[in-house]
């Protein structure tokens, strides 16, 4: 039921009503009773499957807190802050508009652990949910200043003087989704010159699909160019993840930014960790071999990296996907504070942003993704196995295999019914030819199986 990043599925088809409300009930119950934050997106159904939500949480004795429409990583800020003992966010983040879920979260903000969602998931199948007596259903509140509340923190981690007497021009790419009810207005407040592209809420996504890949956000990267705008930042869905393009129209992809800030987080400390799943590349390695940092690989997923900040107290985590976790903030990804320190880093550093990439190693990806029934996954997995197993591999994740010029990993999706084929190598030509190795390595499988 869970996947990567929570329960996804296509609205009324398998993420329906029934499936939410008897969700939420047992989340209620193995979590409750207490106060539950809930939020959404711009997503289709949103306000429907909030009211399910509700029900079935208020069902179980748990009160709910309703912060509305707001980004995840404001619903995560703020739940610790409003004392709730869990969070719901009803989101399907960088998934196409057909699809939403739910992501529920601890009472430290952070999304629960894979132990506390299996746990949830036998109480969903049991169908042996605690119900309230008449007298101790939940109450419902709302509160209407997370927003408010949420840009002051990230305020406090950053030289707001510095950024306005810059003066930069930042296009804002929102997904026409809850990203645009944050960051314009935070980069304005910084005193930036804010043209906003695709910011009014419009669940069926009539501007770009909201993954912000280099080719759904080729309108941004023109924006940027024609009007010598300084960057341009691309938010997802639910806004957890920011995507930048530089003054040349250049996007930046997967490792880049988040090298970028990697590389000054981790020097202000010698011996840091940085946390990283095993679908980041060299680039994030070489960052932190100069830093003199260590490296802390998780399995896919921005949980896994969440919870493992928190086990270990490291000081920086990220993804490939643009994923940035800056733990002094919260240790999740959050998109708004990732674009406030890009931001922060070109005007202290009095640098164009490309000049600032372009002292970093130069690396090739390549992703691809092949189609996968749902119920082939597991067994699709167990033949890439036994097919490389005389590879030198690594098998934390999926499986990654390692060469002297890149490496390719093969991965089941946890939020879609396909196989990721990521690849990494010194030049494009490398990239492409380790990415085909993967994806003729995902098609044998699939013959095997």
């Amino acid at each position: 039921m869970f996947g990567t990043n929570g329960v996804r599925g296509i609205i009324n088809e398998d993420f329906t009503i029934e499936l939410v409300l008897n969700l939420s009930r047992a989340v209620g119950s193995l979590l409750g009773p207490g106060l539950v934050g809930i939020a959404r997106d711009s997503r289709m159904g949103g306000e429907m499957f909030t009211q399910v939500v509700t029900s079935g949480l208020t069902s179980t004795g748990c009160s709910v807190v309703n912060l509305g429409l707001v980004p995840t990583p404001t619903l995560q800020y703020m739940i610790p802050r409003l004392g709730c003992i869990a969070g719901i966010m009803v989101t399907a983040s960088h998934n196409p508009p057909q699809f939403n879920g739910i992501k529920v979260l601890g009472s430290n903000g952070i999304e629960i652990s894979r132990e506390t969602e299996t746990r949830i998931e036998l109480i969903y199948h049991s169908n042996e949910f605690k119900i309230a007596d008449w007298n101790k259903v939940g109450q419902v509140t709302h509160y209407d200043s997370a927003i408010d509340v949420y840009l002051e923190g990230i305020k406090s981690h950053i030289d707001v003087d510095k950024i306005k007497n810059k003066k930069l021009k930042v296009i804002i790419d929102c997904a026409n989704s809850v990203g645009g009810l944050v960051t314009p207005r935070l980069l304005r407040e910084l005193g930036c010159t804010v043209v906003s592209l695709n910011s009014q809420l419009d669940g069926s996504f009539p501007g770009r699909n909201p993954e912000p890949i280099p080719e759904n956000i080729k309108d941004l990267a023109l924006t940027v160019r024609v009007t010598g705008a300084d960057l341009g930042i691309a938010h997802d869905g639910d806004a957890d993840r920011a995507t930048f393009v530089d003054e040349t129209g250049r996007v930046l992809w997967g490792d880049q930014s988040f090298a970028l800030i990697a590389s000054r987080v981790l020097a202000k400390k010698h011996g840091s960790t940085l946390v990283t799943p095993v679908s980041s590349g060299r680039l994030i390695e070489d960052v932190a071999l100069k830093a003199g940092a260590k490296m802390d690989w998780t399995a896919v997923g921005s949980v896994d990296v969440s919870h493992r900040l928190e086990e270990t107290g490291a000081e920086l985590g990220g993804e490939e996907n643009g994923g940035v976790f800056y733990p002094p903030h919260q240790p999740v990804r959050d998109g708004a504070m990732t674009a406030a320190q890009v931001v922060e880093m070109i005007a202290l550093e009095g640098k164009t942003l490309s000049e600032i990439v372009s002292e970093l190693p130069t690396y090739f990806n390549t992703k691809v993704k092949v189609p996968v029934p749902q119920e082939k996954k597991e067994s699709l997995l167990k033949k890439l196995l036994d097919l490389t197993k005389d590879m030198n591999r690594i098998t934390l994740d999926g499986v990654k295999i390692i060469h002297d010029e890149g490496w390719f990993l093969i991965r089941p999706s946890g939020t879609e019914p396909i196989y990721r084929c990521f690849a990494e190598g010194a030049s494009q030509e490398t990239a492409d030819r380790l990415s085909e190795e993967g994806v003729k390595l995902i098609e044998r499988a699939k013959e095997l199986t």
